[in-house]
């Protein structure tokens, strides 16, 4: 996730600096929930997830949902791109903060589209630790007025290390006996997949979405002990905001691209008590100072032109803080006698626990939409509110403090939320040469969103940052 968020920032600073050459693109932001079978022998047979998506189809790079890429050649015919997705892994829920499974996988995508708008396509993916598979497959777009029906077929071929890391489980802590790991190695094999998506048009930049597949699984993976079932499925349901399909894509955007440089301390307080103006000082003094540039997606939204929406990447560096000690009793959070031992835990379930802070930096990576409403009274100022990813090399302590006390493991990718509040320096002081930079305070927030993603680690939690910015339209 941190190469793919990295690759997109520096892709985004490359595009078009003046605004009259910034064209519309599609673009899209969903929330919704998936609901999957657990194929493995569990008590519990489904796990849902809540799942925030964002779409974009550039020039050079694109966001599709849980892929992204580059595109290394389109003709509109062939595209060969190199691509990142997020796969999912379905375990009991009560697993998810223990085994993460879920992997960001890279590789090489190849599509062709034919005369009669099919897609067909091949693709050589791989995950962290080189388990690669490959995959055929084709689909086809059906448009009827307010419906988009797209439906596809994969067969995926998987290697012996693939297959028996996520379908035998080799390798993995046993949730029965964490002191073990399970040796279940099985060989290569072959699923398929069949499936549809479909897209409802509401109104304006509304839309309702869905998908439902069924995956029917190999002989090696049906026979690997720990399956319970040769198929599972899943299906998504949502809500989304999209371009209006009614209209066509404006030529030239009138919004313009933005740097904003921002600078602010931690604070323990959650989301709602900042916005109450309910802010505790953080004692190991955390800070971060940021950088983030917002290329436009739209001058409008619902119709109303006094909004714009942004595409907006970044990265945020978190300065080293003050060390700090907090001790756990036996019993709480990380210190209890089935964590013990787990990963770097020094806890033993036993004793008092004092775990100790040393307030290292490390590095944050941002993608999300942002959206401005515009109020021109009495000055030009601006509120503005936007979702994404946030992935951070090594958890803060921030974070960390709240994940040791709660008893989760943290997760390095979590929910981004930005809230902000500006003004117009120039407006305010009748300066034309000023009117493009804004002056103004914003929350950056990074969040588990309460349990209820395993992409997150299925954990409640997070952290935020008080900042106050300069930000400026060229």
């Amino acid at each position: 996730m941190k190469n793919i968020l990295i690759t997109l920032l520096l892709f985004c600073i490359a595009l078009p600096a003046s605004a009259v050459e910034v064209a519309q693109k599609d673009w899209g932001i969903a929330a919704g929930f998936r609901i999957a079978r657990v194929p493995f022998k569990t008590e519990e047979d489904q796990v849902s997830d809540f799942i925030p998506l964002m779409f974009y189809d550039g020039d050079i790079f694109f966001i599709r949902g849980l892929t992204g890429g580059i595109k290394l050649y389109d003709d509109n015919a062939i595209q060969l791109s190199v691509i990142g997705r997020y796969r999912y892994f379905d375990i009991p829920a009560d697993y998810q903060n223990l085994i993460r499974g879920n992997s960001l996988d890279m590789g090489i995508h190849l599509e062709r589209t034919h005369k009669n708008g099919m897609v067909g396509s091949v693709e050589l993916m791989g995950d962290n630790d080189g388990r690669y598979y490959a995959t055929a497959g084709s689909r086809y777009h059906w448009d009827s007025g307010s419906w988009d029906l797209i439906p596809y077929a994969e067969l995926r071929y998987k290697s012996a290390r693939f297959n028996a890391y996520y379908f035998g489980l080799d390798g993995f802590i046993d949730p029965n006996d964490t002191s073990q790991t399970i040796d279940n190695r099985i060989g290569a094999g072959m699923d398929l997949t069949v499936g549809s998506e479909i897209r409802y048009h509401v109104a304006s930049n509304f839309y309702l979405l869905g998908r439902a597949q069924l995956t029917a699984l190999d002989s090696n993976a049906r026979n690997s002990g720990v399956i319970d079932r040769g198929t599972y499925g899943e299906v998504y349901l949502g809500i989304a905001f999209f371009n209006d399909k009614t209209k066509t894509l404006a030529p030239r955007l009138d919004a313009k691209p933005y740097i904003r440089i921002a600078h602010g301390p931690g604070t323990p307080s959650n989301f709602g008590d900042i916005i109450r103006f309910d802010v505790e000082p953080d004692e190991q003094n955390n800070s971060i100072t940021s950088i983030f540039y917002g290329h436009p997606l739209a001058d409008s939204l619902f119709g109303q032109d006094y909004i714009d929406v942004y595409l907006t990447t970044g990265y945020v560096y978190h300065h080293a803080a003050d060390t700090y000690k907090q001790t756990l009793a036996p019993g709480k959070g990380i210190n209890q006698p089935e964590y013990a031992g787990l990963g770097d835990n020094p806890c033993d379930g036993q004793n008092d626990c004092e775990l100790t802070y040393t307030g290292k930096p490390t590095s944050e990576y941002v993608l999300g939409i942002k959206a401005y409403f515009n109020i021109k009274w009495p000055v030009l100022w601006r509120i503005g509110l936007a979702n994404g990813l946030s992935y951070i090399e090594t958890v803060s302590d921030l974070e960390q403090r709240e994940m040791d006390e709660k008893g989760y493991r943290s997760s390095n990718l979590m929910n981004y939320i930005d809230a902000s509040l500006d003004f117009s320096i120039g407006d305010l002081f009748r300066a034309n040469r000023l009117r493009d930079l804004y002056f103004g305070a914003s929350i950056h927030h990074r969040s588990s969103i309460f349990e209820t993603s395993s992409a997150f680690g299925r954990i409640k939690g997070g952290s935020n940052f008080t900042t106050l910015y300069l930000q400026y339209h060229f």
